[in-house]
């Protein structure tokens, strides 16, 4: 008997202070994401960490938003991160931000998606690594997972909890989150797709909104790189931006259209928001030992669109894409001509987000010299575009020809002979793209070649800056109507003299 009571007294203390430290280690974990991310990184990563400042911030960015779930008060925003691919986002958001949200909150239901169903699903295991990791329940014993309820792509705990992983583009059914983390929306390798931007697009715009527990409290957190001018992020900040001009309008206030938005290239530039992170990056470098300048020259070396964006955040190469906007001088235009014409590239949707129609005047001075002149760009119904169309014609005048792109299908056809017969008495050219032609990358760029070539020239006024925009982010931009209209005149005022469809 006394033997069991020595053994008793010498196990005690050995038990009490695993008990205490393990106390100890939850303690701290739970009032500091960052320490729980510092603390559990062996559980998930094998390779050794490296602690650049941008971790903390992140986590403690998203500690800050994420309180206030916790304490079921309406958020201060939803928030966009664009950060450089290999900057530890995806362990910081995808496998770490779901196990210690449930130790703050163990009842949470936590939507995660990335673009691909394997990349999703292998963060999710990591995920649940943790979970059932023995220091994590050393740490936090309350956090059971239900036997019944433990896959790859959704799991639950007993207090309720809930991990649901998705594909963007894939249907969530049945479940409502208190925080939606998105990781990677988009394959880089299909960002220049326009199905697949508006496919994801339109999954962030309609589909998670619906799945949120409670529309003013939930959090939505997007991570990503820059992939398009348009892609997931870019298309949520604008969102965001036009629903919050129509909120001022109409005097009112929405929570819900509240953005903070967090923007981290791999190098120092004008594109750091909070603009006064720039005070952290080293000798130019966000993260100088993981992406030093000879990893960043060797990024960029595989291409210069890739690493404008996905290390930039800013999805046009420096000095610009197809277009060297910067050699486009803006000046007063002479005042003979040796000829000009008026494009119309025709969209027929009144409002909304659609293409637009544009009609834009080019000219040709007597030096050889090409002048962007005017700029007529809107989103109208048939029948208010005709009128301006034809309104247009009346004060450009007789002397300015007229071309026209037909869209292909017959109903481009009509819609062509329409335009046709309504500008009676004035000189029209259709234009029908056909063949390598109908690329609009290829039909730009016999004018790409004279804006490079510092032979173009633009009268000043209001619509300089969202052409330069345009012609900027081509073809990686979300519109490309002005960039067609300048093409289509352009080539119409070097073509061999033909007359079609004259009236």
């Amino acid at each position: 008997m006394a033997v069991v009571q020595t053994q008793t007294i010498q196990e005690e203390p050995e038990a009490r202070i695993a008990f205490s430290e393990s106390n100890l280690i939850a303690s701290i974990c739970r009032k500091s994401f960052y320490e729980f991310v510092k603390e559990f990184w062996s559980v998930a990563c094998t390779e050794t960490p490296i602690w650049n400042w941008h971790i903390k911030y992140l986590c403690d960015e998203f500690q800050k938003a994420a309180e206030l779930v916790f304490q079921n008060k309406p958020r201060e925003y939803d928030m966009v991160i664009n950060v450089s691919p290999g900057s530890t986002k995806s362990i910081i958001f995808s496998i770490m931000a779901p196990a210690w949200i449930w130790t703050r909150m163990k009842h949470a239901v936590i939507i995660t998606g990335s673009y691909g169903n394997t990349l999703a699903l292998k963060l999710s295991l990591k995920s649940r690594d943790i979970l059932k990791s023995e220091k994590y329940q050393q740490c936090f014993p309350e956090i059971v997972l239900r036997k019944d309820q433990d896959t790859k792509s959704l799991y639950m705990n007993k207090s309720k909890g809930e991990k649901i992983t998705c594909t963007v583009g894939g249907g969530i059914v049945g479940s409502h989150g208190n925080f939606i983390l998105i990781d990677d929306p988009l394959n880089p390798k299909e960002a220049s797709s326009e199905l697949e931007l508006a496919a994801a697009n339109n999954w962030m715009a309609y589909t998670l909104p619906a799945r949120k527990k409670d529309l003013s409290v939930c959090l939505t957190v997007l991570i990503m790189q820059r992939l398009h001018q348009d892609d997931c992020s870019g298309s949520m900040i604008e969102r965001i931006k036009t629903a919050q001009r129509t909120s001022i309008r109409e005097h009112a206030e929405d929570t819900n259209l509240k953005l903070k938005h967090i923007c981290l290239p791999a190098e120092l530039t004008d594109n750091i928001k909070p603009k006064s992170l720039s005070k952290y990056y080293k000798n130019g470098l966000m993260n100088p030992i993981r992406h030093s300048k000879s990893v960043l020259l060797e990024k960029q070396s595989a291409g210069e669109y890739s690493y404008a964006g996905q290390f930039l955040q800013n999805p046009i190469p420096a000095g610009g894409g197809m277009f060297k906007t910067e050699r486009i001088t803006i000046d007063v235009p002479p005042t003979k001509w040796l000829q000009k014409i008026r494009f119309w590239d025709k969209a027929g949707t009144a409002g909304g987000t659609g293409a637009y129609t544009v009609g834009l005047l080019m000219g040709i001075d007597r030096e050889k010299r090409f002048w962007i002149l005017d700029v007529i760009r809107g989103r109208w119904d048939s029948a208010a575009r005709e009128k301006i169309i034809k309104q247009t014609a009346i004060i450009d005048g007789r002397e300015v020809k007229i071309g026209i792109e037909q869209e292909p299908g017959s109903g481009g056809k009509e819609s062509a002979e329409n335009t046709v017969k309504n500008l009676a008495g004035f000189r029209v050219t259709v234009d029908k793209p056909s063949g390598s032609h109908s690329s609009k990358v290829e039909r730009a760029d016999p004018y790409s070649s004279q804006v490079n070539g510092n032979n173009v020239s633009m009268k000043e006024a209001e619509w300089n800056k969202e052409y330069i925009d345009e012609l900027a982010f081509f073809p990686l931009g979300k519109y490309k109507d002005q960039v067609d209209g300048s093409s289509g005149a352009f080539n119409k005022l070097n073509a061999r003299k033909k007359r079609i469809g004259v009236l």
